[in-house]
């Protein structure tokens, strides 16, 4: 990595800039880079999954840690010839350009990965559900989201910021935020800060059927979040399945914990 140029001059070569419409904003700083890598790993000769590298910032720190395999999934085509010359030749890295959205990865990597991106703003959301509750399970995912996103992935009951997508999280996967930063680290720097979300997937996760249930609770529950739970979850049973699952009915989903939301995706079944 040392004989690369700096990352503004390669983005010049190539005559490069960041397209607002896939939410592209990139981070040049290796310091910055490089303690996000930390921060995910150790990595142990793991694979790492990366989504939307864009100028290879952040794959670049990657490749100068502990990690195995390293796979880029970039939408954009416009940064594949750039990507490539990170490629030393080895067979440790790939580049798939491909939409995340509809990628398999466990066709990608073998054995325990580890997701580690800053991710495009459009579609961070979408991706984190289509990983922790679809049938491929990371290892670990470090990930970069708008900072009002982040928070909303480790609310608690009670939170401004507590809804479906804290109790999704939260049922699969243990997060914390790890780091925060300010617009003017990106270029160009988007109008919200940003943080980076470490989620380390649970043992005992609740199974997939579980899962769409309680997706379908919350979606019922927070989409009226100012009701009562008679009321927003009529349509599931209302007052008798809040008694189901021994919850009042009279309370409003930004009160229940997620021990409650999943007796209540129990007792829709």
């Amino acid at each position: 990595m040392t004989d690369l140029p700096p990352l503004r001059e390669s983005l010049e070569a190539h005559g490069l800039l960041a397209k607002k419409s896939f939410g592209q904003h990139f981070l040049l700083d290796l310091n910055i880079t490089r303690k996000i890598v930390r921060l995910a790993g150790p990595f142990e000769g793991r694979a790492v999954i990366e989504v939307g590298p864009g100028p290879g910032g952040l794959t670049r720190a990657i490749l100068e840690s502990d990690a195995g395999q390293v796979v880029l999934v970039e939408k954009d085509p416009r940064f594949v010839p750039l990507l490539t010359e990170l490629d030393d030749d080895s067979g440790r890295l790939t580049i798939v350009q491909a939409d995340a959205l509809k990628v398999t990865e466990a066709e990608r990597t073998t054995g325990p990965t580890h997701l580690v991106s800053n991710l495009p703003y459009n579609v961070g959301t979408a991706l984190l559900i289509k990983w922790l509750t679809g049938p491929w399970t990371p290892h670990a995912l470090t990930l970069m989201f708008q900072k009002e996103v982040a928070e909303r992935i480790v609310a608690a009951p009670g939170d401004d910021a507590y809804g479906r997508l804290a109790v999704i999280s939260q049922a699969v996967a243990e997060a914390r935020i790890v780091m925060h930063l300010p617009a003017a680290a990106f270029t160009p720097p988007p109008k919200v800060a940003s943080a980076v979300v470490h989620l380390i997937p649970k043992t005992d996760r609740p199974d997939r059927e579980t899962l769409k249930r309680l997706e379908t609770v919350t979606a019922a529950a927070f989409g009226q979040r100012r009701k009562m739970l008679r009321s927003s979850l009529k349509t599931l049973g209302g007052a008798a399945l809040c008694e189901a699952a021994a919850i009042d009915p009279d309370a409003r989903a930004e009160t229940i914990d997620l021990a409650g939301f999943l007796r209540l995706a129990e007792a829709v079944k």
